[in-house]
């Protein structure tokens, strides 16, 4: 059991391994989009589009529903924008880090400075 978790994961994560598809996946919070919605808010043609969703919708992260000539697609689960949050707070985190890092430079660049 334990290994099939660790299998989903690194399946799911692979899923979301690529820009565009966080990229379609944070826009699917305001709600459903079409293929065409989503090319023309990414400028990508709508065949790679389709790629994306094809991946993420493989993974169950989304769903389509087709309306009439249209297909809608979005996330059922919500709790997958959780998990974007989450990993903006880990970037932040970590931007903060970097930035205490950079300070404590700064702050002993004129401490050489001044011993030479």
């Amino acid at each position: 059991m334990r290994q099939k978790l660790s299998n989903f994961k690194a399946e799911f994560f692979k899923a979301l391994g690529r820009l565009r598809r966080i990229s379609i996946l944070d826009a699917l919070r305001e709600g459903e989009l079409t293929v065409n919605e989503i090319s023309q808010k990414f400028s990508v043609e709508p065949a790679n589009a389709s790629q994306q969703l094809a991946v993420l919708r493989n993974k169950n992260i989304v769903v389509a529903c087709k309306e009439g000539a249209n297909v809608y697609y979005s996330a059922p689960d919500r709790t997958i924008f959780k998990l974007l949050d989450v990993a903006r707070d880990i970037f932040n985190n970590h931007l903060a880090g970097v930035r205490k890092i950079l300070e404590e430079i700064r702050l002993d660049q004129p401490q050489r400075a001044a011993r030479r």
